[in-house]
């Protein structure tokens, strides 16, 4: 079993790392196999076309995005971990996932089935709305979304940034705890769930 971990930061080593890293080692104590993909190292460039609502072929924008959907279509659970900036969703993080969505995902739904979660980190302000977005963003593509029972919004404006916030910290490895157990009894039970029967192409819409 593999969890993927997705910083969307545009500071590949600082806080949200920190976070993501925390997460793969905690998969990795649990006997899961990890991969973590920093944005910032990875090229990942704005629509170039305009046309990804009528296109009906993936999109030929040649970046890292096409490699990145394909080890998030290869893992079992993949984990979103995004700063707040200026109160919302940091641009890279949010470029990825339109460029990920709509010019590769929305065609067959390949992470159907998928565990995901999603995990916030900012100073003090707009982590819900941000974890909100990230969260619908797991539900268009069909991920199966789990949690600790409450959102993993991780806090680092202490004194040793996200390493002060320990109840958000423990958020974070509860819900990473119910990703292996959820995974590990999916896998061992042998279960195979159904795959919806329609694709949302959403192809022909123009405007």
């Amino acid at each position: 079993m593999r969890l993927l971990a997705i910083n969307g930061s545009e500071r590949a080593r600082g806080s949200t790392w920190m976070a993501a890293q925390r997460a793969l080692a905690h998969a990795s104590e649990r006997g899961w196999d990890t991969e973590g993909v920093d944005l910032a190292e990875r090229r990942v460039v704005r629509c170039e076309c305009g046309r990804c609502n009528s296109r009906t072929d993936p999109c030929p924008v040649d970046d890292d995005v096409a490699d990145v959907v394909r080890s998030m279509i290869a893992a079992d659970a993949v984990v979103f971990a995004a700063p707040v900036h200026g109160f919302g969703l940091s641009s890279l993080m949010q470029t990825f996932i339109e460029r990920a969505g709509v010019g590769h995902l929305r065609f067959e739904r390949p992470l159907t089935n998928t565990i995901g979660a999603a995990v916030v980190i900012g100073r003090r302000y707009g982590h819900l709305d941000v974890h909100a977005q990230l969260m619908h963003n797991l539900l268009l593509n069909r991920f199966i979304v789990v949690g600790s029972g409450f959102p993993v919004t991780i806090h680092s404006g202490g004194e040793e940034g996200i390493l002060s916030d320990t109840e958000g910290l423990d958020s974070l490895r509860r819900t990473v705890d119910r990703i292996v157990d959820i995974g590990t009894a999916l896998a061992e039970s042998g279960t195979v769930l159904p795959r919806p029967r329609d694709a949302e192409r959403r192809v022909g819409r123009t405007g």
